[in-house]
């Protein structure tokens, strides 16, 4: 550790600025270890965004952070060999954020950054001589369609998969866990994310978002019926504390060869969210379930066309009575005193948030040209 002392530590973040995840974790290593300098590997389409998003951190950012053109999907991280050795040798910590999480994608599109990316991180981490650790931010949701309790440091296969994005983050991950005992890695596994739980700031408004939009565009008098029996727990976690807990589970050198779960360790029901928004929103509540199967093809009747957006895999996971065990986040989080906030305290600042984005989106199309 002295060396890196001496010559100042470097951390490379993989996933910016595409990721929301990733923008926040390097706001967060700026911010808290100022004798920190970043490298962020970024492709060519996305070297704009991103200088864009450095000059907002303003002088957080300025001399600290060095762009580097490449992919974190390709051989060598898209990099040329002297940039990939050069990289490797000054490299101490590695945040690999970068993964698809859009439903959308093809499972080829999916294998290729998920899984075939995080090999090329791996092979980094592996020539990197004095790396202090790999921090593989993974997901809770490659639990796929397993019921019950799930433990964080198991990593079963589950009977099925509800797509391509939990298939190949399961896979990523078990790369991973197969270097573990070469290479210093914490994994982090969020459940499902939403928005900055002060400001409601988010990339884009889909998961639990979908259920907002839907609420805040249907008729005022209409209640909305829930998917499934509304009793399966949703676990939702803002991106604040996801980032805030993460940060400081990574840092704790007892993390050092274990998973962690960033869940709310009290999540409230799929028919709690479903109220809660709708109190939010000025809305009716809830009237009557729907079972999952039949909930996309029986809403898009009158009055209930917008469900049709919310993607059949977040009804599925609406209705997954899972329970993610988060004893170890618990017990390291606890010294540091970081807590999830209830969804109770934030659910008002992310229907604010959406209801803003569809005001500003409504000025911007009736502005004349």
């Amino acid at each position: 550790m002295s060396g890196a002392t001496e010559r100042g530590r470097v951390a490379l973040v993989t996933g910016f600025p595409t990721s929301f995840l990733a923008a926040r974790v390097v706001e967060k290593l700026l911010t808290e270890e100022p004798g920190l300098s970043l490298r962020l590997v970024v492709q060519d389409r996305f070297l704009e965004r991103a200088q864009e998003r450095l000059a907002a951190l303003g002088p957080l950012a300025e001399g600290r952070v060095r762009v580097l053109e490449g992919d974190a999907a390709a051989m060598d991280l898209g990099l040329s060999g002297a940039e990939f050795v050069e990289l490797a040798g000054e490299v101490d910590l590695i945040h690999h954020c970068a993964a698809i999480t859009y439903f959308g994608v093809t499972a080829e599109v999916a294998h290729q950054l998920n899984v075939q990316g995080t090999r090329e991180v791996l092979e980094l981490a592996s020539e990197a001589d004095h790396l202090e650790r790999l921090v593989h931010w993974s997901s809770a949701l490659i639990s796929g369609e397993r019921r019950g309790y799930v433990l964080e440091d198991e990593l079963l296969a589950p009977e099925g998969f509800r797509n391509a994005i939990e298939r190949t983050r399961f896979e990523a991950e078990e790369r991973v866990r197969r270097h573990m005992g070469e290479i210093p890695t914490t994994i982090l596994r969020p459940s499902i994310m939403v928005g900055d739980s002060i400001s409601g700031a988010i990339d884009r408004l889909e998961g639990p978002y979908l259920l907002i939009k839907l609420m805040l565009g249907a008729p005022p008098d209409l209640a909305i019926p829930i998917p499934g029996r509304g009793e399966a727990p949703l676990n939702l976690v803002p991106i604040d504390y996801v980032v805030d807990a993460g940060y400081a589970i990574a840092r704790d050198r007892r993390s050092l060869g274990r998973t962690f779960h960033l869940v709310d360790p009290k999540p409230r029901s799929t028919r709690r969210v479903f109220e809660l928004i709708a109190r939010a929103a000025g809305r009716p509540m809830p009237r009557g379930t729907l079972p999952t199967n039949l909930a996309t093809a029986l809403l898009k009747t009158p009055g209930f066309e917008r469900f049709a957006q919310v993607p059949r895999a977040f009804l599925e996971q609406m209705a997954t009575e899972v329970v993610y065990d988060d004893r170890n986040a618990r017990e390291l989080l606890l010294e540091q005193e970081v807590e999830c906030p209830p969804f109770e305290s934030y659910v008002d600042v992310m229907v604010d948030y959406v209801r803003d984005q569809q005001s500003a989106r409504r000025r911007a199309s009736s502005a004349p040209p």
